[in-house]
């Protein structure tokens, strides 16, 4: 077996590169090719004088937008945040009312579009779209009309440290551009898993942006993985209608509609999100996926932000993608321009919705609810692969119309009683803090409070390995946290004391639901989920055989039910019974002796 670092640079020196493997592409020379200016034009984008094969890296696209927001007075630049490794996360702000600030840009009375490009740097589309559409709405003029009745904020590269670790390795399944960032940032975690969680500079940075400029809507640009077909740009609201179905109703049927009509007439073709269930092909139908608010769509939902999912069909040329992006946005910011009134009737009706009970996460049913559609599909045959001798898949390039089966997870998997209230402990500070980073309202406690509450016990809590199949989910260290599993909660009654400085958090605001998935252990995403509760699983509290065995013994005497209730486990679990030490806890646990904070989860909930 040759050295790791050999292999590399043997492969690297020789003919052969990812891209001569992709299947075949058609040539594309579509109407948004108008849009491409001349390489002499004064105000050329780093890209466009490559033909849009290249991008720029992090300097020369800083620099290049300095340039122009020193000649546009409709834009600014605003810095939003600072990586790990210290470069600036950048921000323009477009409004030709020169309102440069988000009390300022809110005062316009104009709907605000918020494009986030490059959170996986190698699907980097997005922010030289973005630098063309710019230039075009201010210095060179073309598309300076919609600035008049929209304000667009712009974050060219949110990954800018994934950006700089820049190769020509960066995506063997991409078609350009010839150099591209990494999907990680400098500590290798994915901003694309980190909306909850909230331990990154980037997305907490982008987070913040929401909370203070609050736009109307959200775009975050992306580039596909997966299967072949004629679609260049795909792109979906979350599918999880229970926490915003009115802003669903309106992203997947106005702004839907008008968008597709944009890019057929520049000769894209759009489509909706294709997530084939079997990872290969769609002989086992297209899944549509109910995410979690780790990822950017499902977040905006919870928190009840319009918010779409742009993926560009990595298969398709560079100069088409961008293109197609570019269309995209423009059209965004005319369809925002045009239904304000409307989009804006159905967020406030989501923001106002008080669901109770709270769907927490979803799944397939059984039998699953499925629709049938025909996709603009490219045929692909089967081979026994000599290589991993298993079936694989080879696209042909030839087009075809497919009937494929869709299956949507729609079923609830857990749902919860709306608290009026959450208490956090003082003690618990730090996550009062993270609420505070989502823009959550929190109250804190001036003085001593005793209030009745449930709570709580995981007796069934394990820490998760990764092996139940759910997305993403690879092994027991994920995306830097040890993640954990609630199994089936106990609810117990409660009456606690709150020292000053403790916190309670109404479940009666925008956020309400948010707070919610992020304070409920049965949320995939919940803080608990992420390990941000290990403490509990900790038992400090210990006993001696020679004071608990004759303890034991008088507790059998005097206490028939437990008798009985101990004589059953050791019929029942020959573990249990040929294990000494266990069979003494067992009457131990039954003490008052024993912790009764372990495994206890210090967040209360309001009795109602």
């Amino acid at each position: 077996m040759l050295p790791r670092l050999i292999a590399i640079a043997l492969l690297s020196q020789s003919v052969f590169a990812a891209h001569d493997f992709l299947p075949p592409a058609d040539a594309w020379n579509g109407r948004s090719r108008a849009l491409i200016v001349d390489n002499d034009h004064e105000w050329v984008t780093p890209s466009e004088k490559t033909g849009l094969i290249h991008t720029p890296r992090y300097d020369e696209t800083v620099d290049w937008l300095e340039r122009l927001v020193a000649a546009a007075p409709e834009l600014e630049m605003v810095a939003i945040g600072e990586s790990a490794e210290g470069r600036t996360v950048w921000m323009v702000v477009a409004s030709a009312d020169r309102a440069f600030t988000p009390e300022t840009l809110r005062a316009t009375g104009k709907p605000t579009l918020l494009v986030q490009a490059g959170i996986h740097a190698g699907e980097i589309d997005g922010k030289d779209a973005g630098l063309m559409l710019l230039r075009d709405m201010t210095v060179r003029g073309t598309k300076s009309e919609l600035l008049e009745s929209a304000n667009l904020l712009f974050v060219p590269i949110l990954n800018v440290d994934g950006h700089e670790r820049f190769s020509a390795y960066g995506r063997m399944n991409q078609r350009g551009p010839m150099e591209m960032g990494w999907r990680t940032n400098a500590r290798n975690l994915n901003l694309n898993r980190d909306y909850t969680k909230l331990e990154t500079e980037e997305t907490q940075a982008m987070v913040q942006v929401i909370n203070d400029w609050q736009p109307d809507l959200y775009i975050d640009v992306h580039v596909t993985d997966g299967a072949d077909y004629q679609y260049d740009i795909t792109w979906g609201a979350d599918s999880n209608f229970g926490w915003s179905p009115e802003i669903n109703r309106w992203l997947t049927g106005t702004f839907a509609e008008q968008t597709s009509s944009a890019l057929e007439a520049m000769d894209h073709v759009p489509g909706p999100f294709m997530w084939p269930r079997n990872y290969r092909d769609f002989s086992e139908g297209n899944l549509v996926w109910a995410g979690s608010p780790r990822f950017s769509n499902p977040y905006g939902a919870a928190r009840h932000l319009p918010t779409i999912l742009v993926e560009n069909h990595s298969l398709k040329p560079y100069d088409q993608r961008v293109l197609g992006t570019y269309v995209f946005l423009e059209a965004a910011m005319r369809v925002l321009a045009n239904e304000q009134v409307s989009l804006r009737e159905a967020t406030n009706k989501d923001r106002q919705r008080r669901p109770d009970p709270l769907v927490l996460d979803w799944q397939l049913g059984d039998p699953p609810t499925t629709r049938t559609e025909t996709i603009k599909a490219i045929r692909n045959v089967t081979y026994t692969s000599e290589i991993s001798d298993t079936e694989r898949v080879r696209w042909t390039g030839e087009k075809t119309d497919e009937e494929v089966v869709y299956y949507i997870m729609d079923e609830p998997v857990a749902s919860v009683a709306r608290p009026e209230f959450y208490y956090v402990p003082v003690a618990w500070s730090h996550i009062a803090d993270k609420l505070r980073l989502h823009g959550i309202t929190v109250q804190q406690l001036d003085t001593a409070v005793t209030v009745p509450v449930t709570m709580y016990r995981l007796p069934h809590a394990a820490f998760d390995t990764g092996e139940d199949g759910a997305f993403d989910q690879k092994s027991v260290i994920y995306e830097g946290r040890m993640r954990v599993k609630p199994g089936m909660p106990v609810a117990e009654p409660h009456e606690i004391t709150l020292l000053p400085g403790s916190f309670r958090v109404s479940t009666d605001q925008p956020l309400g639901d948010l707070a919610m998935l992020l304070l409920e252990p049965q949320s995939p995403d919940s803080l608990f989920q992420w390990g941000f509760f290990l403490e509990i699983f900790s038992r400090t509290g210990y006993f001696e055989a020679y004071v608990a065995e004759p303890m034991a013994q008088s507790m059998l005497a005097e206490n028939a039910d437990m008798k009985a209730a101990f004589e059953q486990r050791l019929k029942d679990d020959p573990v249990f019974a040929s294990d000494a030490k266990a069979r003494i806890e067992w009457f131990y646990e039954q003490t008052p002796y024993h912790d009764q904070r372990h495994l206890l989860y210090p967040i209360a909930r309001s009795r109602n």
